[in-house]
């Protein structure tokens, strides 16, 4: 990769962690789903400023090209990413029950004691 590229995927790198970092200080994302965010921003931003971790972390693991290693991580990064939120909306989604039924016992206790008057 040429340092001309290099240094354009690392201004976009840090413009998009400073983006993140802002949203979390402005509360619109919560620090828990943005942690593996920042943490791959970060680790891009190392293997883009050392290519050569790169090259060395591929020989390491055994694959055998450096990209397909980066294309690997993405994938499972991606399913981390999936699982993650997928707990997250199950979790929303039992509590949305459990506050609709709390909500229709209050109503029913407030219609009774309506009537009984």
């Amino acid at each position: 990769m040429n340092i001309r590229l290099q240094i354009i995927v690392a201004i976009i790198l840090i413009i998009a962690l400073c983006v993140i970092v802002n949203m979390i200080r402005k509360k619109r994302l919560e620090l828990r789903y943005a942690l593996a965010w920042l943490i791959v921003g970060v680790g891009t931003l190392v293997l883009d400023c050392f290519p050569i971790l790169t090259t060395k972390l591929a020989k390491l693991i055994g694959v055998a090209s450096p990209i397909n290693m980066l294309f690997f991580l993405g994938f499972c990064f991606s399913l981390l990413i999936i699982f993650v939120l997928t707990v997250a909306i199950s979790r929303v989604s039992i509590r949305m029950k459990q506050l609709t039924q709390e909500l229709a016992l209050y109503e029913k206790k407030v219609n009774d004691e309506l009537k009984n008057r």
